[in-house]
């Protein structure tokens, strides 16, 4: 006997959470009868097990487990109100219906599991499995060494701890900042929200791997299949789901000491001037920079046609005098006769 959720979850139909969101609202049917209790079991053999009006079982599901290298703008969902591109359409061609591993948000990007089966992609993103996310993050300004232990402490927001394994620097640009974050529970918008607690805004968030599972070689909007035993072994997951080791991805990018080298000569990662580039600006922002720049190109345009008009005016100028004297040349020139003996 399984629960209802869970043999929901085994036949690919959704997550074993979502799949007790479909229980509470009335929508799946156990031998004809609605169904809403979530300690409901059922016998795979025996039982006719409907969900949205259709029959499902899970022998007749192919398990596919998709790695997706998701690139920022395109939504993590199956589909969009606002009729945004999302993960789905990006392996249209794939045979079996699937659902994304946890989330990434809209301006996010990186590695993204998808999967039918809603047992495995539950034991993925369940905290108690301890799997270390890793994320590439690129932060406007320069981070101190004093705003880099305030990342580290992390942060409480809205009464809810949030705190990642470890944070670091990678790159310092001229005006921005790389930063590697490492996470264990992955809480909803963790890293932006560490970040907005300390008045850093974030240009770009990627995560590169989920435990030992890189993102490696996969071009973005690309995608390919696993199986489930290169998923677990990855991962460190038993077939059961329980932790077999905890193995992390090794990045090949070292750290930047900031006592050793220090931040950069620009304006400070915290700086409230930045913080027009956060999510609920960054459209607005983004396109009247757009308009700034095009306006400036046009400007540029227009000021350099000015000046090759100029320049072709004066050329004339110059060949209508230069002709005009010529002609004046001929008019007062000197004729000689000659006179034989």
């Amino acid at each position: 006997m399984l629960r209802l959720q869970k043999y929901i979850a085994d036949c690919g139909i959704t997550s074993r959470r979502k799949a007790e969101e479909l229980i509470a609202q009335g929508r799946v049917q156990v031998n004809g009868e609605v169904v809403r209790e979530l300690g409901t079991k059922v016998n795979p053999e025996l039982d006719a097990v409907m969900v949205n009006g259709q029959a499902i079982d899970r022998n007749s599901v192919q398990k596919l487990y998709i790695l997706m290298n998701k690139p920022r703008c395109v939504m993590t969902t199956l589909e969009d109100p606002e009729g945004r591109k999302t993960v789905i359409d990006l392996i249209k061609e794939v045979p079996e219906r699937v659902y994304p591993v946890g989330r990434l948000d809209y301006l996010s990007e990186g590695l993204l599991l998808l999967t039918n089966d809603g047992d495995l992609a539950n034991k993925i993103i369940h905290p108690s499995s301890n799997i270390t996310k890793v994320y590439e993050v690129k932060v406007f300004g320069a981070v101190t060494e004093s705003l880099l232990k305030k990342l580290r402490s992390g942060a409480t927001v809205e009464g809810i701890s949030l705190k990642p394994k470890s944070v670091r620097v990678i790159k310092q640009l001229p005006t921005k900042t790389w930063l590697e974050f490492r996470l264990t529970e992955g809480k909803n918008r963790e890293i932006r929200k560490i970040c907005e607690a300390y008045g850093i805004t974030i240009d770009k968030l990627k995560r590169v791997a989920i435990g030992g599972l890189a993102i490696d070689q996969i071009s973005p909007g690309s995608y390919r299949f696993a199986t489930k035993q290169q998923l677990l072994k990855a991962i460190g997951l038993n077939k059961d789901g329980s932790v077999r080791e905890e193995i992390e991805y090794i990045s090949a990018k070292k750290s930047v000491s900031l006592k050793l080298k220090g931040a950069q000569d620009c304006t400070s990662a915290d700086d409230k001037a930045f913080h027009k580039f956060r999510k609920g600006d960054y459209f607005k922002t983004i396109a009247d920079i757009k308009e700034r720049k095009e306006k400036e190109a046009k400007e540029e345009r227009r000021l350099a046609f000015e000046a090759k008009e100029a320049a072709h005016q004066a050329r004339k100028q110059k060949k209508r005098r230069r002709m005009k004297a010529k002609e004046a040349a001929k008019g007062h020139g000197v004729h000689a006769e000659i006179i034989r003996d």
